[in-house]
């Protein structure tokens, strides 16, 4: 004898589930149509300028490629430099935060960072080519007569100091409040369990963060540094502001020729561009765009890649 199972009881929705659910769906897709719309404007403006020559675009003296070359690698060198400045910082402040600092110390703290995240970046700029830049001009001039040796200190020195390595110190500070609050909060949110069970079989404070924290938090440190990079990637006023750039493709820290970046690129050229010349600095923006979108799905291939052994589920 066999017994069929009792038909399944359908919840009743109310207008105001109805409402919701719609509202919500309505508002998911919102963000892939914006994401469309922005890389089929980006796609239908880039064609002109992705086939133009010097006889088309003044801004190029060649073709396209030559002229996008050294300004996706101005990007990417100033981005990685700020990011290798950034991150070891960030972590460091976030685990002070949330696990040596006093309660009281720590919440001001907080605050402080939290409030960081929202200067502007012309602000960031005017500190950069107004206090840094004239403060570490000696300290480069000491490298180059002393290491010049080595291929990033090699000469000649700027004398303004206004130079790549300038320019990504000043996207460190402004990517480290956002890679530290987010690192806060994941550390936050490391089980009491394992740090007390660590603490229990003898281990010391830095081998509690060490086996327990960081296992548990090292997705949210790559995430989190993700979305700094991000920022520095799309920065365009800090950098148009201390940067001084020649277009050229080096990876000396200290020179007066520095490549430029795409948005401070745009920025600096938009305003007088016209025909064909717009279509190239659009051009630019869609390989920004790209560069943009492949660092943030690498980021996510290696957090989802790493959930399973982060000890976060």
């Amino acid at each position: 004898m066999t017994t069929t199972a009792p038909p399944a009881i359908k919840a009743k929705q109310r207008p105001g589930d109805r409402w919701f659910s719609g509202t919500a769906l309505f508002a998911g897709s919102m963000i892939l149509v914006t994401l469309a719309a922005v890389t089929i404007f980006l796609v239908i403006q880039s064609l002109p300028g992705l086939t133009a020559t010097s006889e088309d675009a003044s801004v190029l003296t060649t073709n396209f490629w030559d002229y996008v070359w050294p300004l996706a690698f101005g990007t990417v060198w100033a981005s990685f430099l700020a990011l290798l400045m950034a991150v070891p910082l960030s972590v460091g402040v976030a685990l002070f935060i949330s696990h040596y600092a006093p309660r009281r110390l720590a919440q001001g703290l907080g605050y402080v960072v939290d409030l960081l995240a929202a200067v502007p970046s012309v602000v960031f700029g005017l500190w950069g080519i107004l206090v840094l830049a004239p403060a570490v001009q000696p300290i480069y001039s000491w490298f180059v007569e002393n290491a010049s040796w080595f291929p990033l200190f090699a000469g000649p020195v700027s004398s303004t100091g206004r130079t790549i390595f300038t320019a990504a110190m000043v996207l460190a500070v402004m990517v480290v409040p956002i890679i530290t609050a987010i690192c806060r909060e994941i550390f936050l949110q490391t089980p009491v369990l394992h740090e007390e069970a660590a603490l229990a079989l003898g281990a010391t404070r830095w081998e509690m963060v060490r086996m327990a924290v960081f296992p548990f938090g090292r997705s949210g440190i790559v995430s989190a540094s993700m979305l700094g990079l991000g920022r520095a990637l799309g920065e365009t006023m800090a950098v148009a502001l201390v940067l001084s750039a020649t277009g050229v493709v080096t990876f000396r820290l200290f020179t007066p020729e520095n490549p430029s970046t795409i948005p401070a690129n745009i920025a600096l050229t938009f305003p007088e561009a016209y025909g064909t010349n717009i279509n190239v600095l659009i051009a630019t923006g869609l390989i920004l765009f790209i560069l943009t979108f492949a660092v943030n799905a690498l980021a996510r291939y290696f957090v989802n890649r790493r959930k399973e052994f982060s000890g976060a589920n």
